[in-house]
């Protein structure tokens, strides 16, 4: 169960430390490529909607992953792996 929590703790921060270094490049041109991100989901302008007259439901769900995201998913994934 620890080991669980510790992979999930090494993973989100990759992600978070991924996303914050994603945007900072953004900004230097010769580090532009690590902000590069695409959007995976349904599309927000146009969620799914099941409609049942008494409530409306509306499904939606985006997720944007940058190449420095990836990047960083994969170091905390070989640090997780050394630190076991």
């Amino acid at each position: 169960m620890r080991n669980t929590f510790m992979f999930l703790f090494y993973l989100l921060a990759g992600i978070m430390v991924g996303s914050l270094v994603g945007n900072v490049c953004l900004g230097v041109p010769g580090l532009t490529w690590m902000g590069y991100a695409r959007t995976i989901g349904f599309a927000a302008a146009n969620p799914a909607v099941l409609d049942l007259i008494i409530v409306k439901i509306t499904f939606g769900f985006a997720m944007s992953v940058s190449v420095a995201q990836i990047i960083f998913i994969l170091l905390a994934m070989f640090i997780y792996n050394r630190a076991r």
